[in-house]
């Protein structure tokens, strides 16, 4: 028990000791600004790679959109084997045909509900 005393009465000097309260808080100081370094170094290294990504994200964009209109030049002509306005359904640049009043009634009898606009959903009770 003169132990555990002995430690305790250790302690509690220390923690009054204005040298030893220094001590700890130079070193939590040092501590974090070791820390605030290595994050500071791991920062910049995710922004060199952000923005090298950015970089080739651009590059293959303008790569597609190259691709895209010779594509459509090449659709243009008359021995394309796709022609251009589908190209464009495809693509969405064109709008879509609307279907025949002939093909709803096959809709609603498959289960669907037809809007007013052409579009259709699908009613609760139809499972697929």
């Amino acid at each position: 028990m003169e132990f555990v005393n002995k430690i305790v009465g250790t302690v509690t000097r220390a923690l009054n000791n204005n040298t030893f309260i220094n001590i700890c808080l130079v070193a939590s100081f040092a501590t974090l600004g070791v820390r605030s370094a290595n994050q500071q170094k791991v920062i910049e290294a995710l922004e060199a790679e952000k923005e090298n990504i950015v970089k080739s994200n651009k590059d293959m964009r303008k790569a597609m959109w190259d691709w895209k209109q010779q594509l459509f030049a090449e659709a243009s002509t008359d021995s394309a084997v796709v022609p251009l306005a589908r190209l464009k359904a495809i693509y969405g640049e064109a709008p879509t045909p609307q279907l025949p009043t002939a093909d709803y009634a096959i809709l609603t009898s498959l289960g669907d509900t037809v809007k007013q606009d052409g579009n259709s959903s699908r009613s609760s009770g139809f499972v697929v």
